[in-house]
């Protein structure tokens, strides 16, 4: 049995990766899912500890220090998780030739591009989020060269906390609302990342590199909020505010459109439009 360690079992990404495997189980491969109680990204011993008893196939690391306010004022935590760990996860990897998946975000960036950013596209992240991802997918590279990054952005379940599930919520609770308009990016559907990690996982060819990943189009969270009021007829009034009416501690890029066409012609992975995956997930919660 090929024993795939998938890390963050908590969080929405590992979430919709298990409901796959488990939709279609796999007689050749073992999937674990950790959460942070039992695998422990504070504590390197743990990492190291499981890599010196267990052979393992490949990891898919979607864990991650994802409080992107809170991160401005716990710096260390931010970087350990989100860096550090990383490191030991890819230099774990590269001794027993295991495969090494690793999820980074849009963030990397800086928000002021017009055009949907590449892989090579200058990175300058502008918050603490941001600079602690840029530095896992540094360690990740340096330590294990066959590492493949994935970087996706404004990513959204049927599981766990997200801008989706805010708004059903806030559509339940409010008569009115206001979503920030000046912030463009492409809302991504879990499930589809999901499926191009497998893919990936699963192919024979594998290419190491950062790949982004996400779904097509581009929307504000504005017109985001939007689409979801149109798609479950709710009858909410949703206002469009600017970022600078909306300040929070860490900044925001403006503009986070990644180009997915090194991901497409090198694994063939599907991309949906935005506004398609959308209706995929509340179907998921609904029916």
């Amino acid at each position: 049995m090929k024993k795939v360690l998938v890390t963050g079992g908590y969080g929405q990404l590992a979430q919709c990766i298990k409901e796959i495997i488990d939709k279609n189980p796999l007689k050749d491969y073992d999937f674990i899912f950790k959460d942070k109680d039992s695998f422990d990204l504070f504590n390197f011993e743990i990492i190291e500890d499981y890599f010196s008893t267990n052979k393992v196939h490949a990891v898919i690391n979607c864990a991650a220090y994802t409080a992107v306010d809170k991160a401005e004022d716990d710096i260390e935590n931010a970087f350990k998780v989100n860096a550090d760990a990383v490191g030991y996860l890819a230099k774990e990897c590269a001794k027993q030739n295991a495969i090494f998946i690793h999820i980074s975000t849009d963030y990397v960036f800086d928000g002021n591009a017009s055009q949907a950013l590449q892989e090579d596209d200058l990175t300058n992240p502008q918050n603490v989020y941001g600079k602690s991802k840029l530095e896992g997918e540094r360690l990740a590279l340096d330590y294990n060269p066959s590492s493949i990054i994935i970087r996706t952005a404004w990513v959204y379940s049927q599981y766990g906390k997200n801008f989706l599930k805010t708004m059903l919520h806030l559509f339940d609770e409010k008569d009115e609302i206001s979503v920030v308009e000046d912030q463009l990016g492409t809302p991504t559907n879990a499930n589809d990342i999901a499926k191009a990690i497998l893919k990936i996982l699963f192919s024979e060819n594998k290419k190491p590199g950062i790949f982004n990943f996400t779904n097509a189009g581009q929307a504000s969270w504005f017109e985001f909020a939007n689409e979801i009021k149109k798609q479950t007829g709710a009858r909410i009034k949703i206002n469009p505010i600017s970022t600078a009416a909306y300040p929070t501690p860490a900044k925001r890029p403006k503009f986070s459109v990644l180009d997915n066409q090194k991901i497409i012609k090198t694994y063939q992975v599907k991309q949906s439009e935005w506004k398609d995956a959308l209706h995929e997930v509340l179907q998921k919660i609904y029916n």
